[in-house]
């Protein structure tokens, strides 16, 4: 009985000792080891990361994560790997990754220095620049226009923090106010609670092609950023980083990420079936000649 006992409890030690050692190795050794690969999406960040009608994370962010995780199935062996999806806001979308709860951030991720002390980026997938969304029948055409009146942008997001130090800047007097998600946002200029939303122009191209009044809206002035867009990853997970980056730049090198592109950028794309129609922007172009997980910002 007692030397039962004690194989028993020798087999669960050796079942905890694995199991902490797959998690210390990583995300790759986790799925070595029968683990699941868990992918973080929006739920309304067109066209990168959100839900379909059916309630399935799409995007062009998503289809990049799948490319990946093909490679981490290969890389692994791990043939009946099990994809988990997990949602994340703008405000909780770090917190995830840092902690360990999701595996790779398939968004809408701006790629900055404050960020990359808590969390890591591959190779960026976009461009951005922040502009400002009004009503179509908004005088606001550039950011002084602005001096006074209420702006919106989305909470834990770049753009947010842009505005801040701009009203600061240039004594603009702004009330700014903080959204819960896109969506919110966009309501509040919609429904007249606020002036302008400032958001990633892609992202607010997205939101006007996918309301149901397109047509009252228009997106207006010079970028107040330029931001590269990347897949956020656990910091300190080297084998994880390297396969990710070595396909990301195959992907770019080898134009196969084009056609990705033109699926979600360029043609019809649900729920709408309208296009964005957002061709390969000059700074993209330019950055993709030599694609790196290193950015200036």
């Amino acid at each position: 009985m007692s030397i039962a006992l004690n194989r028993s409890s020798a087999a669960a030690v050796v079942l905890a000792f694995a199991t902490f050692t797959a998690q210390a190795g990583g995300v790759l050794d986790r799925i070595k080891a029968g683990g699941h690969l868990v992918l973080a999406h929006r739920d309304a960040s067109i066209p990168f990361s959100y839900l379909d009608a059916d309630g399935k994370p799409v995007g062009y962010a998503m289809d990049l994560c799948q490319r990946l995780a093909d490679v981490i199935r290969k890389k692994t062996g791990a043939r009946d790997m099990q994809i988990d999806y997990v949602k994340v806001t703008a405000a909780d979308r770090m917190d995830v990754i840092a902690q360990g709860k999701a595996d790779m951030e398939c968004g809408s991720t701006t790629n900055n220095a404050e960020r990359r002390e808590k969390v890591a980026f591959t190779v960026p997938h976009f461009i951005v620049g922040a502009r400002m969304l009004v009503r179509a029948n908004s005088t606001v055409t550039r950011l002084e226009d602005l001096s006074g009146k209420t702006v919106v942008s989305t909470r834990g997001t770049t753009p947010l923090k842009v505005m801040d130090q701009l009203n600061r800047q240039h004594l603009l007097n702004l009330k700014i106010t903080e959204a819960a998600d896109h969506q919110q946002a966009l309501q509040m200029v919609v429904q007249g609670k606020a002036d302008a939303f400032v958001m990633d122009d892609v992202l607010l191209f997205g939101l006007v092609a996918s309301s149901p009044k397109p047509d009252d809206l228009k997106v207006v002035g010079r970028y107040l950023t330029t931001e590269p867009l990347a897949i956020m990853l656990p910091k300190g997970d080297v084998a994880l980083k390297q396969l990710v980056d070595e396909e990301m730049k195959r992907l770019i090198m080898s134009r196969d990420i084009y056609p990705m592109y033109e699926r979600w950028f360029m043609r019809p794309i649900p729920p709408g079936n309208v296009s964005l129609n957002l061709p390969v922007s000059y700074l993209l172009k330019d950055f993709w000649k030599y694609p790196t997980d290193q950015v200036p910002f």
